[in-house]
């Protein structure tokens, strides 16, 4: 009976990166509603009512910058090479 080598303690770099650029890519969503969310909390004039004009650029500014953050996380996950895990069971 041999033993099987046991993995190694850290992940490599490139696995590493690439787990992480994916987590970052799941939270693009949660992120994208907590900033739309925000217009909710202004108080902008003295009635405390939000303008409907600062409320509606912030809702496209915040819009094009969640394409931009979808497109970087994009790039970075096709120019990290995608390494093949079979995960081993103890047996």
């Amino acid at each position: 009976m041999s033993q099987r080598p046991k993995p190694p303690v850290f992940l490599q770099k490139a696995s590493y990166r690439q787990r992480r650029v994916r987590d970052a890519a799941k939270l693009v969503p949660v992120l994208g509603a907590v900033l739309w969310a925000m217009p909710l909390a202004w108080q902008d004039d003295a009635q405390g009512a939000t303008t409907n004009a600062s409320a509606l650029v912030y809702i496209f500014g915040v819009w094009i910058a969640l394409i931009a953050l979808t497109a970087v996380l994009s790039g970075l996950m096709r120019s990290i090479p995608q390494q093949d895990h079979k995960e081993t069971s103890d047996e």
